[in-house]
């Protein structure tokens, strides 16, 4: 009894995950196809030998860069919604939210072998691929009667669909009244 009642939340945990690794799946090539196209080859090239040369707990200490790059625009937010506006606060969110996801993936590249030398980061590491593969099972049922609702609403199917569905409503419905 109790499983089924923590079923609900276990998918809703499991939707977000792979909501956040959806995002970050689909967004980072294009932020990373925006990015690369400023020319900061050599610098892009120079920060990765640099990283290489630090020790792993150093390596964690780059993360602070995504947060220093986005410090001002986050002031830029903040007197936006100050003087209320809001189009230009939503544009400079934006414009933040891409620009850390882009700093962020290079800079997680750029130090992820580094990282991974540290047992307690290769151990978080590991579980978040493992929460991910069990957000995947959790939802594949749900993702796969999805697949099949959108194969018979095709427009050749539709009508098929909805006489079925308002078949099945009838039926409940004498069941109900019954």
């Amino acid at each position: 009894m109790r499983r089924r009642w923590l079923r609900p939340l276990w998918t809703f945990l499991a939707l977000l995950l792979l909501m956040e690794a959806w995002l970050w799946d689909h967004l980072e090539p294009v932020v990373a196809r925006v990015v690369g196209l400023v020319p900061w080859g050599r610098l892009k090239d120079w920060i990765r030998r640099v990283i290489e040369t630090l020790p792993p707990w150093a390596a964690l200490g780059v993360f602070v860069v995504p947060l220093i790059v986005l410090l001002p625009l986050k002031f830029f937010e903040v007197y936006f919604i100050a003087t209320q506006q809001w189009l230009a606060a939503v544009l400079v969110l934006v414009l933040a939210k891409l620009l850390g996801l882009g700093v962020t993936a290079f800079v997680f590249d750029a130090t992820r072998d580094k990282l991974l030398q540290m047992a307690w980061f290769r151990r978080m590491y590991d579980w978040f691929m493992e929460a991910r593969a069990w957000a995947h099972a959790q939802t594949e049922p749900i993702h796969q009667r999805l697949r099949q609702m959108a194969w018979l609403l095709r427009p050749r199917r539709a009508g098929r669909f909805m006489r079925r569905l308002m078949r099945l409503r009838r039926v409940a419905y004498r069941n109900r009244t019954a």
